[in-house]
């Protein structure tokens, strides 16, 4: 009975990462590219740092669909794994997914705070809200996270196994694999995002409930509202995505929990579904 159980949790995890997960990766793409387009191409929104900080995010979230989520679905659907037959791939792929990682997260961070100070009513701080600001903001957090990662690029190695004589890309260094677990995935790109997002999108919904009575031109009001529900859609959804990927996350990390055959198998399949609803918050648009 668990083992029928066991496999049929395997099996549906291995489905829904080869088919949702497809489907996610193809809409991100798509959408990125759209995203940018449009940020790109209307003066309204090129001019905006919010849209500025969107923008960037668009381009990062189409970097983590290429290292993040095609090879997960190459190597779940297809057993696929360059990570295994290169060790520039197996240094590369991880490296490159957590800095567009940081850095979309960053964006959105800086995208909700810009709207606060965009929509505020005291001039002194709406001055903090110009895109100069935002492309130096955007151009020094890119070259943090690029060194501040750096070390994946030193402790992913090829280990081989002394019994199956198998090759795995993993981290080399223990200290490193616990700083990557908590520090990097979970309060990094997970808690603290989250946690800056809603605060900020929280005071510029405050901010957009008073702007009617404030004398601003029509065009600047509505814009500000625009981008505000933009960047209140894309928090509200985030938290709801990437929230129960983080607590399956930490969970895994928990040995006693995996030791139960259905447990893992439980646990694996939980990894599977809230992996793709985590991409899904990467790859829908923020229109």
């Amino acid at each position: 009975m668990s083992t029928g159980f066991t496999s049929s949790l395997t099996f549906a995890g291995k489905q829904t990462i080869i088919y949702l997960g497809s489907i996610t990766l193809i809409a991100g793409i798509v959408g990125g590219f759209l995203d940018i387009v449009v940020f790109l191409s209307l003066k309204t929104f090129r001019r905006s740092p919010c849209g500025f900080y969107l923008s960037v995010m668009s381009i990062s979230n189409i970097g983590q669909m290429i290292t993040g989520l095609l090879s997960r679905i190459l190597t779940t659907g297809f057993n696929i794994d360059w990570t295994l037959t290169s060790l520039f791939y197996c240094k590369f792929r991880l490296y490159c997914y957590q800095v567009c990682s940081l850095i979309s997260m960053t964006c959105i961070c800086l995208a909700s705070i810009d709207q606060y100070f965009a929509t505020c009513s005291r001039p002194r701080v709406q001055q903090w809200s110009n895109i100069n600001l935002a492309r130096r903001l955007s151009a020094i957090f890119t070259v943090i996270w690029i060194i501040h990662n750096a070390p994946f690029l030193i402790y992913y190695d090829h280990i081989v196994s002394l019994t199956t004589g198998k090759v795995t890309c993993i981290i080399t260094n223990n200290v490193f694999d616990q700083y990557t677990t908590y520090s990097i995935t979970v309060t990094l790109g997970k808690v603290l995002p989250i946690g800056i997002t809603l605060l900020f999108g929280f005071l510029a919904y405050r901010n957009v409930q008073q702007i009617t009575y404030r004398t601003l031109p029509m065009v600047r009001r509505e814009l500000d509202k625009q981008l505000t529900v933009m960047v209140l859609v894309q928090i509200v959804f985030g938290f709801f995505t990437i929230t129960p990927y983080t607590i399956i996350y930490i969970l895994l990390k928990v040995p006693q929990l995996s030791q139960d055959p259905t447990n893992a198998a439980c646990l694996q399949y939980a990894t599977a579904l809230t992996t793709c609803m985590l991409y899904i918050y990467f790859a829908v648009s923020v229109f």
